[in-house]
């Protein structure tokens, strides 16, 4: 092999400067080789792989940036060093809406996003062990008009029709909390996206499994989009 004939002319060579033999020109070459790698300076450990905070709390950084000027690194900084991981959700949420002054709906997202990273709750799942289907959309109306399809029980009846539901409680234009017809509890914020435009964000909470969650959020896809479609017809832009 040619590593071992270069290895033999360096014994060789060292045999003719320094008149020792074969074996001791060539041992003293392999001590030097093996004191060279103890000493050779140890590679630096591969580098640890950052967090994915974003995947974990099921949404981006510049999202929850641009709303609370915070990364999702910067906010479990922040709460882990008030040791908010062994908080109830409910404190949580009220140290990040006092503290740092978000607004209600955002102040949701950041207690739920921080919950899922540090691995209070997966996706779907409530603090208690029960489940939530969320589902957020934006509508090309105003806020005010998407509020009245929800806490208008005429217009609400016709992209939920059969829905025996219950309105507890309700802030115009900003929240409603409803019990479903099942006895499960739906949580809606709603927020301004511009002059023309309007969120809604809904939480259906108390759902008994990971499955009724999953069912649950493909229903509110469905519905919702059927009120956007509702919304947006032409009959339905003459009489907004």
């Amino acid at each position: 092999m040619p590593a071992n004939k270069d290895f033999k002319r360096l014994v060789r060579t060292r045999m003719r400067k320094t008149g020792e033999s074969y074996t001791a020109a060539r041992m003293q070459l392999l001590n030097r080789r093996q004191s060279a790698i103890r000493d050779r300076p140890a590679a630096p450990p591969a580098a640890v792989l950052k967090t994915d905070y974003a995947r974990l709390a099921g949404m981006s950084d510049d999202a929850v940036k641009a709303k609370t000027g915070c990364t999702w690194e910067r906010w479990v900084a922040a709460l882990d060093y008030h040791g908010a991981d062994a908080w109830s959700h409910r404190a949580i949420a009220d140290f990040v809406h006092e503290k740092y002054k978000v607004p209600d709906w955002w102040t949701q997202m950041v207690t739920v996003g921080y919950e899922r990273i540090k691995g209070l709750r997966e996706r779907g799942q409530r603090r208690g062990g029960g489940y939530e289907a969320t589902k957020s959309k934006v509508f090309a109306v105003p806020l005010g008009r998407l509020y009245r399809a929800f806490a208008d029980k005429r217009t609400r009846s016709r992209w939920l029709p059969g829905v025996n539901l219950a309105v507890r409680a309700a802030t115009a234009n900003k929240s409603m909390r409803i019990t479903w017809t099942d006895g499960t509890s739906v949580e809606l914020w709603f927020m301004t996206k511009g002059s023309a435009k309007a969120q809604v964000q809904i939480q259906h909470r108390k759902l008994a499994d990971k499955a009724g969650a999953a069912r649950m959020k493909q229903y509110w896809t469905e519905r919702l989009a059927v009120l956007e479609g509702q919304m947006l017809a032409p009959s339905a832009r003459r009489t907004a």
